[in-house]
């Protein structure tokens, strides 16, 4: 392959990404001069937020986020931000890729974008870690709660995050954002009442709460990475939802999974717990409580809260698929279902209160 070509390992790879090569080749070649050879760039399979993807010249490997061409939200897939949260904990007791450098010039790729240290490791696409021995799956399980409870104990002041979220109720303006979306993406799912009704609840239940941590806001299974071998986790990623917020949000969005079903975003519902080797969630939170030092509890509200955050972001990823901008063929689809389950669940939780 000579110096100046740009490589893509198959056809389809070549379609989905959605920006010229050759200028990212011409900024790469003048921003890192010492990095030399052909670029190949390869898109990261699954994901239906910022798309990714993997570059590498030689011996030399990165990963590459941009925001999406068509952006549904102003507020939404805030690169710059993402690089910012990662430039901060790098060195930290929370394991993140590193970053390497930010470009907000448009005319290069079309959208901000940022580039950072590849990681090897394993990451799953559900709770129940297929292929993984019960061993190991507990022990992994401990790590993924771990590494929460040390994001939340954090001092963000200390890392210069300070700024990282807006004064007030945290839930209150969560909840108007969050609504706000609801109703710009409605338009495309109107047959979604549980919902519609999820939104009334809580704002009838908005808790008086000052307790204010760094939040990941989207602490799934999906976004951790385990060492290649050992039962541990060696990066958080997907940053992009990140805030200084109230740490029982990231719990309730990582504790969904003992109230969802395997096809509802990788779920733990009515699977052998125990003969897995997965704790159950009453021990899995103790032990993150204990952890983070929390004197606080998850409650139903935090429960709801997060269930209609996982249905408002996947109406949007429904709405993306729509408009010919998502990132899966069926991600109309996808998202319509997903959205619907975590409606349901959270109108389930409403009902059992």
């Amino acid at each position: 392959m000579s110096e100046g070509a740009v490589t893509s390992d198959t056809a389809a790879n070549a379609r989905a990404i959605d920006f010229e090569p050759a200028r990212l080749d011409a900024y790469l070649r003048e921003a890192l001069p010492q990095v030399r050879g052909g670029l190949a760039i390869e898109r990261t399979v699954g994901g239906m937020s910022n798309p990714t993807y993997f570059l590498r010249r030689g011996d030399w490997q990165a990963v590459l986020r941009k925001q999406p061409n068509a952006v549904l939200m102003p507020s939404a897939h805030a690169i710059d931000r993402e690089f910012r949260v990662l430039t901060a904990l790098a060195g930290s007791t929370v394991p993140v890729p590193a970053p390497l450098l930010y470009c907000a010039d448009r005319e290069v790729i079309g959208t901000p974008f940022y580039l950072m240290q590849r990681i090897d490791g394993r990451v799953f696409d559900g709770f129940e870690m297929a292929g993984v021995p019960p061993d190991d799956r507990r022990a992994m399980y401990a790590s993924m709660g771990a590494t929460m409870a040390a994001l939340h104990s954090l001092d963000f002041r200390a890392l210069g995050l300070a700024d990282y979220g807006r004064p007030g109720n945290y839930f209150a303006r969560q909840l108007s954002r969050w609504s706000q979306q609801w109703a710009q993406f409605r338009r495309g799912d109107a047959d979604n009442p549980d919902l519609d009704r999820i939104v009334a609840w809580l704002g009838d239940r908005v808790p008086d709460s000052d307790t204010i941590a760094l939040c990941h806001g989207d602490f799934r299974i999906t976004n951790m990475m385990f060492h290649p071998t050992e039962p541990r986790v060696v990066g958080v990623l997907d940053w992009e939802l990140s805030t200084l917020g109230h740490p029982l949000v990231d719990v309730a969005f990582n504790s969904q999974a003992w109230r969802m079903a395997t096809d509802e975003n990788g779920g733990l519902l009515g699977l052998p717990l125990a003969q897995m080797g997965i704790p159950s969630e009453d021990e899995y939170l103790e032990r993150y409580y204990r952890l983070a030092g929390s004197s606080e509890r998850m409650t139903t509200f935090h429960q709801v809260f997060a269930m209609f955050r996982g249905a408002v972001g996947s109406a949007g990823v429904a709405m993306r698929g729509e408009a010919g901008n998502g990132f899966l063929p069926d991600a109309a689809r996808v998202g319509r279902k997903l959205a619907r389950a975590y409606a349901k669940r959270g109108a389930a939780l409403i009902d059992g209160a």
